[in-house]
């Protein structure tokens, strides 16, 4: 998969391409079925398949503070977009400037003089612009004009519920990342570099690993969770995994720690991922240490049941 930083990069003369565009957080099973409409039409027509996304998030150039969480970093968001069989992956820089073109010149500038589009494949809520003031039917409009179709994008749903970003977002801060899995055909992934913490854990007969995440990282709601440690080099590893801030010990700083069930190495400065397989229980304070290793204990078995 070839990756452009910005459509400007796109090389001249280098032929037609199917497009589609969004942020694609999560590149959840929506993302996917859209992507993969994309690729099979590519391919239909003979063409490039081109998938143009963002960065940083369009929310935060146009309203400051208002980042989302992210359920997806950008280096992941291309391994599982390039998974998919893309050809090109666009991302554009989201700048104040880029955010007041208008909608006509957004797609003459991107769409035609650029990418050279033939087909461009959208969601019926796609939105473009200065002000998100174009919609598909514009799109269709100028897409007559210049010379290439517009294709809606199918919509995955189960049980009534559309996959959409913000309804995973909504998963994993309730904690229910079985539910957050569903919507994303795969494990809810959050990763980071182990850091030192207190190593109040070794001291228990539990050492872990305390990750230190992104600051817009979507880490599931506080409580115990039964999840896989992803390293670079290695098999993955069960784990199980406790977010908050230690009440027991009167934490103030929340945090993430994850406990590699049947691993004695030394991980800390690594880049590791955790993808969460089930929620085990919720955060308690515990008045004496005893009952709190005992539950620990259990928390290790559960684990090992629900992961190995």
């Amino acid at each position: 998969m070839q990756r452009w930083r910005g459509y400007e990069a796109a090389p001249g003369g280098g032929g037609r391409s199917v497009v589609t565009i969004g942020v694609f957080d999560g590149v959840h099973r929506g993302h996917q079925a859209t992507i993969g409409h994309t690729v099979a039409r590519a391919r239909e027509l003979g063409v490039k398949s081109v998938v143009v996304t963002f960065d940083p998030h369009p929310a935060e150039v146009v309203r400051p503070g208002s980042h989302p969480a992210v359920l997806t970093e950008p280096a992941r968001k291309a391994e599982l977009i390039e998974a998919l069989g893309v050809d090109v992956l666009c991302v554009v820089p989201f700048t104040v400037e880029f955010s007041r073109l208008p909608s006509e010149a957004f797609v003459h500038d991107v769409l035609v003089e650029h990418l050279h589009a033939a087909l461009v494949v959208v969601g019926d809520n796609f939105r473009f612009g200065h002000r998100a003031a174009g919609d598909v039917p514009l799109l269709e409009r100028l897409g007559s004009t210049f010379g290439f179709a517009v294709e809606g994008a199918p919509l995955v749903a189960e049980g009534g519920t559309v996959f959409s970003s913000t309804y995973i977002r909504s998963c994993v801060d309730a904690g229910d990342v079985g539910a957050a899995a569903a919507a994303l055909g795969r494990p809810h992934r959050v990763e980071g570099v182990v850091v030192r913490g207190d190593q109040r854990g070794r001291e228990l007969g539990y050492p872990t690993a305390n990750l230190l995440t992104h600051r817009y990282a979507a880490v599931p709601a506080d409580g115990v969770y039964a999840a896989r440690l992803v390293r670079r080099d290695g098999e993955p590893l069960a784990a199980a995994v406790s977010i908050g801030t230690n009440p027991t010990f009167s934490g103030q700083e929340r945090r993430v720690e994850a406990y590699a069930l049947d691993f004695t190495g030394d991980l800390y400065g690594e880049r590791l991922a955790l993808d969460f397989v089930a929620h085990l229980r919720e955060q308690r304070r515990y008045d004496a240490i005893e009952p709190l290793v005992a539950q620990m204990a259990e928390d290790v078995e559960r684990t090992r049941r629900a992961v190995l």
